[in-house]
């Protein structure tokens, strides 16, 4: 019986590690939409969500249905919650990228990213795709967890998304207010994605270590 729950909970890994291989590829579409004006690219992304919210559900109902029918303890325990709020928050990864591309249909044909800002943006993708592929090798092998390097990458985003903030909020910023509404918004967007992977990232570390674990210096 529990080579069987074992067995289910190989298959809930690789039912989360497809999800996101889905939303790094949703990610990587949606920066290229948005720094290309690349309306069918946009459109692409936006009705892929549905299949990623699909198999979000999906992964759930697996978890749930584990726990209600083997009622795991201790790390068994761990790795089931966790799967449940992973697959929440790579869902919500999708969204995110979703909404880039969202922005990027609504203004095509013309870009929503100033050009001057495009390099800043082009890095933000990078970053973003690379903590999600961080998130997906993860999954694939929890015990090869390595937060710092995530970390890293999150506060570069950071530090972009701070950057474009101050260049479109100073006094005398060129950009009209639409424009600084919809950049604003986007460097939120990638930020906001990076930050739901470290999030996954140290929840699996939990599940090795046992440990919650603190970021030095937060």
């Amino acid at each position: 019986m529990r080579e069987v729950f074992h067995g289910e909970l190989e298959q809930l890994g690789d039912e989360l590690a497809n999800m996101c291989g889905l939303v790094c590829a949703a990610m990587e579409r949606a920066t290229r939409a948005l720094l290309d004006t690349d309306l069918e690219l946009a459109e692409e992304v936006i009705t892929a969500d549905d299949e990623i919210n699909r198999q979000s559900q999906r992964c759930e109902q697996h978890a749930c249905t584990q726990l209600a029918l083997q009622a795991p303890v201790a790390k068994d325990l761990r790795i089931v919650v966790t799967a449940i709020k992973a697959g929440e928050k790579i869902a919500r990864m999708g969204d995110l990228a979703c909404h880039i591309a969202e922005i990027a249909r609504l203004r095509h044909p013309n870009p929503a990213v100033p050009a001057e800002l495009s390099e800043k943006f082009t890095r933000m993708g990078s970053l973003a795709l690379q903590a999600c592929r961080h998130v997906e090798r993860t999954i694939a092998a929890p015990a090869g967890v390595h937060l710092p390097a995530l970390e890293r990458v999150d506060d570069d985003l950071d530090r972009l998304h701070r950057e474009v903030l101050d260049a479109i909020g100073a006094t005398n910023t060129p950009y009209p207010v639409q424009v600084g509404v919809d950049v604003a918004l986007l460097a939120r967007y990638f930020e906001r994605f990076a930050d739901q992977a470290v999030s996954i990232t140290r929840q699996l570390d939990y599940v090795v270590t046992g440990e919650v674990h603190h970021r030095a210096g937060a």
